[in-house]
């Protein structure tokens, strides 16, 4: 079942989230998530640059696609122009890839200044026009397709602010519904009753909701990402678990299952990260009975 047919039916969708390769052949990256096939509703393909190597995303799309798993093009919009956003949209759409996964810009904390507002609607008005004309079959030069592009956007939101949702992010995540957003992609979830707040704040806009989990495998990854990616992100009492846990990935697969199934009350879905672990995921679905 293809992605956006089990999101209209209102089923609870699982879709996980890997880099394109640099170090390894795309074949070897895929192969490793055959244990996995049939199980998830959509993998998506981070766009990823070192040192002027570029994976590649797109055959990386094309070789799920040759083993029945639905690719999910993700990329961001902050440093593309709208030709080099039609460029990789074209092949992107050539490559037979219908999910599109877009982030405005990385993540980050909201604020509602006018600079951060003006932002993002230049960034976001960048990208509906150019969605538009390919959607209409034609180039932003007037050049004709022979057909039009028909992409499943996803656009990824802040949900860490529990009820105090800032006025700026409604009025992102409006206008991403205006253009034409089939869901949206939170930042990970930690804190179920926070999410929930979010859920309850944001629900009137009818669009279906997939929450990121990433499975945490050891308190040093959870430190990790308080100190370089957001202060206070994983609460404290996770990373204790994993600190004092004799065995770390019984307590690793404790906390995943117990997001998981608080999930379900909440949202459509889950995108799980696995942070480099892709050969882990079947005993991560396993445990949360994600089938």
């Amino acid at each position: 079942m293809k992605l956006k047919e089990a999101l209209n039916k209102k089923a609870f969708v699982v879709t996980s989230e890997v880099q394109s390769p640099i170090d390894q052949k795309p074949e070897e990256l895929v192969q490793s998530l055959s244990p996995v096939q049939g199980r998830l509703d959509g993998v998506s393909l981070m766009e990823v640059e070192f040192g002027g190597v570029v994976g590649d995303t797109i055959k990386t799309c094309q070789l799920l696609k040759k083993i029945r798993m639905e690719p999910i093009y993700q990329t961001t919009t902050r440093l593309k122009n709208r030709l080099q956003l039609e460029k990789d949209l074209l092949n992107a759409h050539q490559a037979g890839i219908e999910n599109l996964l877009v982030f405005t810009e990385d993540y980050r904390i909201t604020g509602d200044s006018l600079q951060e507002m003006m932002f993002f609607h230049v960034d976001a008005g960048k990208l509906q026009y150019v969605l538009e004309n390919l959607k209409e079959g034609h180039t932003l030069e007037g050049e004709a397709l022979k057909s039009g592009t028909e992409f499943l956007v996803g656009s990824g939101v802040e949900s860490d602010w529990g009820k105090n949702v800032p006025e700026l992010e409604l009025k992102e995540m409006e206008e991403m519904t205006r253009m034409g957003t089939g869901y949206f992609l939170t930042t990970p979830v930690f804190d179920l009753d926070k999410f929930a707040k979010f859920m309850q704040r944001t629900n009137t806009f009818g669009l279906p909701v997939i929450a990121e989990v990433m499975i945490l495998r050891t308190a040093g990854m959870a430190q990790f990402l308080n100190r370089h990616l957001k202060s206070g992100m994983v609460p404290e009492w996770i990373v204790q678990k994993l600190a004092r846990a004799g065995d770390k990935q019984k307590a690793s697969i404790e906390i995943f299952s117990d997001l998981v199934a608080g999930l379900k009350n909440l949202c459509q879905g889950v995108h799980i990260i696995t942070i480099g672990a892709e050969e882990k995921l079947k005993i991560y679905l396993d445990a949360a009975k994600l089938l």
